[in-house]
């Protein structure tokens, strides 16, 4: 295990050469996240001594508690969706997490936690479509006979809805469900177009996303949060003649218009032939014209156009059944095509229980305080800027 000293591209392209490269793996959301706290600490493997080929690659966050005292030395760590490796390599995978276990004693971790894509299974559980995964059953026994834990704190989505990109558009859309295709045959009938969207449309992306915050309960951010993450990847977007070549990520707004008022949008996020649907935004006016149903199929157009093979649709339920929070959304997203991804979720490990413990305890009821704040000030912009 050796510490990455690199170039941004150097590490990206180091990427792209093992199994299954992620976004949030990238150089790039490492800085976005070193602007609010961060240290981003990334580091490799190799085959063997002082050869040039990487094995195994991990960009882990470092956040030291913001306390004195004996605190003072106590950080948190997160690997988000990583670390990057062949994971049914039992050899390389006991490696990587032994030395992720002495990094972070090194570093006074209270915990570290990871959540890489290891499939435990494909379907809705307990459907015609439901297919296990046996290498994932023995991930998660390595993780609990090593000592980590099913974290209570799932940083991502532990489920995802997955579009394979590869058959034609009529076999796309052959996939969908009956009602899917109607209603992006309706939006197409009633007006609704889409253009692709440009940095200078950042302030319109953000007071719709608010408004969707406020609609739906759930919190985001001060606006210069979105204006850096969203800005600088469209940014790069601009700047890449080659986007199916070029090793960075970057992204691109899709925006629904009727009579050219924006009602909706997407903002589409691209690495290693990949499309990710991070962000949505809608408003309330004209949703009888479906037109997020016309935004994901032109998203999906887009996506191939750019080279990418998959489209993830970045959510599904923990559990599907109508009570959960994402029951109506993973609807949605199943009638697009969708196939579930289930995958092993956050596992931490905590080298001191008695620290860990009463984090654990304290951090839930500051999160709902800093809920309840967010939820509050997000109202407040918005009616500001709305009056």
């Amino acid at each position: 295990m050796e510490r990455f000293t690199g170039s941004s591209n150097d590490w990206n392209s180091l990427l792209l050469d093992l199994d299954r490269p992620h976004l949030l793996q990238t150089w790039e959301w490492a800085n976005i996240k070193k602007d609010v706290g961060w240290e981003p600490m990334p580091y490799l493997w190799r085959a063997s001594s002082g050869s040039p080929q990487a094995t195994a690659a991990a960009m882990i966050l470092k956040r030291r508690l913001p306390m004195g005292g004996l605190s003072a030395r106590l950080s948190i760590l997160y690997c988000p969706k990583g670390p990057i490796m062949e994971w049914r390599n039992s050899g390389l995978r006991n490696r990587v997490l032994n030395d992720l276990q002495s990094l972070t004693r090194k570093n006074g971790g209270i915990f570290l936690k990871i959540d890489p894509e290891v499939i435990l299974g494909t379907g809705v559980p307990e459907s015609e479509d439901d297919k296990l995964d046996v290498n994932g059953q023995d991930v998660v026994k390595e993780f609990n006979n090593l000592g980590w834990k099913m974290s209570s704190d799932q940083i991502q989505f532990k489920n995802t809805f997955s579009i394979d990109l590869n058959p034609s558009e009529d076999e796309l859309l052959a996939a969908m469900k009956q009602k899917t295709r109607y209603n992006i045959r309706l939006a197409e009938k009633k007006g609704v177009t889409v253009r692709s969207g440009t940095t200078a449309d950042l302030p319109l992306l953000y007071k719709m996303f608010a408004e969707t915050s406020i609609r739906d309960g759930f919190v985001i951010r001060d606006e210069t949060y979105y204006q850096n993450v969203w800005g600088s990847f469209i940014s790069a977007a601009a700047s890449s003649e080659e986007k199916t070549s070029s090793a960075a990520p970057w992204a691109e707004p899709l925006i629904a218009e009727v009579d050219g008022e924006s009602v909706a949008a997407v903002i589409l996020f691209f690495f290693a032939r990949r499309a990710y649907y991070l962000y949505g935004m809608s408003r309330e006016m004209h949703r009888e014209k479906m037109p997020n149903y016309l935004l994901q199929w032109s998203a999906m157009r887009r996506a191939r156009q750019v080279g990418c093979t998959s489209y993830d649709l970045w959510g599904a339920p923990d559990e599907f059944i109508e009570t959960d929070p994402l029951w109506n959304v993973s609807r949605f997203k199943e009638g697009l095509g969708g196939l579930v991804i289930r995958s092993v979720g956050a596992w931490d490990y905590a080298p001191n229980p008695l620290w860990y413990n009463l984090y654990t305890r304290l951090i839930p009821r500051l999160l709902d305080m800093m809920r309840l704040r967010g939820r509050a000030q997000t109202r407040k912009t918005l009616s500001e800027r709305l009056a």
